[in-house]
This record gives C-alpha cells, sequence and structure tokens, in this order.
C-alpha cells in the first residue's frame, strides 16, 4: 500500500510593509553605471569608449563593477539603448565607432 501525502494547507500570505523612505535621496546615494558614464562625458567634454569611460568611472569613485566580467559590454549596451529609445533627448551621442559623447 502507498502513503498518500497530505496537501499541505496554503500559508495566507501578508503583504510586506514597505520601507520607510525618507524624504529626498540619500547623499551618498551611489550612481548607477550609465549616470557615471553621463557625468564622466559631461566632465571630460571629449569622446570616449565603453572600456575608457569604466577606467574614468573608477578612477573618480564614481562607479565600481559589482564583479561583472564585461562592465564595458553592459554600459556600451545600455548607452545604446538610452540613443536608441530618447533619440535627440538622450544625454549621449555616437561620435564615431564604439566612441561617445555628451549630448549637449
Amino acid at each position: 500500500k502507498a502513503a498518500t501525502k497530505k496537501a499541505a494547507p496554503k500559508k495566507k500570505t501578508t503583504p510586506k510593509a514597505k520601507a520607510a523612505s525618507g524624504n529626498g535621496e540619500a547623499k551618498d546615494k551611489k550612481l548607477s553605471a550609465i549616470d557615471a558614464a553621463a557625468k564622466v562625458l559631461t566632465d571630460t567634454k571629449q569622446a570616449m569608449n565603453a572600456k575608457e569611460l569604466i577606467e574614468a568611472m573608477a578612477a573618480k569613485k564614481l562607479w565600481t563593477s559589482p564583479g561583472g566580467k564585461t562592465p564595458h559590454a553592459t554600459l556600451y549596451s545600455a548607452i545604446l539603448r538610452e540613443i536608441n529609445t530618447k533619440g535627440n533627448d538622450a544625454r549621449f551621442k555616437k561620435t564615431e565607432r564604439g566612441k561617445f559623447a555628451a549630448n549637449g
């Protein structure tokens, strides 16, 4: 005779309370990679490729990689995605193959 298991009664889940958010953003809030890249490009006023941007962001302590192997590829695709979706309103413009500059 095979033993049959009783179905465990489903637990009712209660929605978790949202953490209290302070007014405004924290002063030392970390920038995302794309935000840090926009800041670097507006400061340097010259076109850079994704690897140069990652190095400059790390040197200025604006952003550090969380441990990924290809942060430059991720940044490159994020910049291209912003250019394609926002068009002329994007923070970046492509100057030549693989190089980006601040738009404006």
